[in-house]
């Protein structure tokens, strides 16, 4: 099991990005909320990963904060969940986040994301629930005021072509996603991660 890379951040092609480790570079998917925090090319880098073996690939998925690997590794247990089904989650909520969801059972900022329909969104809260324990004792107060802290800093024209892309990736066309961030009405600092949260609402009020 890979359980950490650190290395040389050189690539940088949403969800994946390719990180130089001693002349070997490592291709890694990582969820937008790790996007985010991300250094630029160049600069070295330091993610938590899972490892995962299948029949037709070996794929290396890669997270910032240990509650978000923690939280991916409890979703790809649950049923009718795979690793591509819990990137998209993690892209569209941290760990702190999803943990509201299960405290107010909220249904509904699950089925905002894409892929996500009822029966799964229902099913991810129950067993979730079940299974949460420790994994919410990491989500601390001090270290969820971090997180937000932490998100906040970028700049306008660049959080908002960010976030475009975050939605082209996660299967919105380029023209779809810029009318959900300027539908948003967001302030121009608003950081990239909440314009997202924001556009998949909207999206999300239009389907149902």
């Amino acid at each position: 099991m890979i359980g950490q890379i650190r290395g040389t951040l050189i690539g940088r092609q949403a969800p994946e990005i390719l990180v130089d480790v001693g002349g070997i570079g490592y291709e890694i998917q990582v969820p937008m909320t790790t996007l985010y925090q991300l250094p630029e090319l160049g600069q070295p880098v330091t993610l938590l990963t899972h490892f995962v073996v299948r029949e037709d690939a070996q794929q290396l998925f890669g997270f910032a904060e240990s509650a978000d690997r923690r939280l991916f590794r409890e979703l790809i247990k649950v049923s009718g969940v795979g690793p591509r089904l819990a990137l998209t989650l993690l892209s569209g909520m941290d760990a702190a986040d999803f943990a509201r969801c299960l405290q107010r059972d909220d249904v509904a900022a699950l089925v905002a994301l894409p892929g996500v329909g009822r029966k799964t969104a229902e099913r991810l809260l129950v067993e979730m629930r079940d299974k949460a324990g420790d994994w919410l004792d990491e989500l601390s107060p001090e270290s969820a005021a971090q997180a937000e802290t932490g998100k906040a800093g970028a700049h306008g024209n660049d959080q908002r072509a960010e976030a475009e892309q975050a939605l082209v990736t996660l299967g919105y066309k380029l023209t779809e996603a810029a009318q959900l961030i300027a539908a948003a009405d967001a302030a121009p600092e608003t950081p990239s991660e909440e314009l997202i949260r924001l556009a998949l609402r909207i999206a999300g009020g239009a389907r149902g």
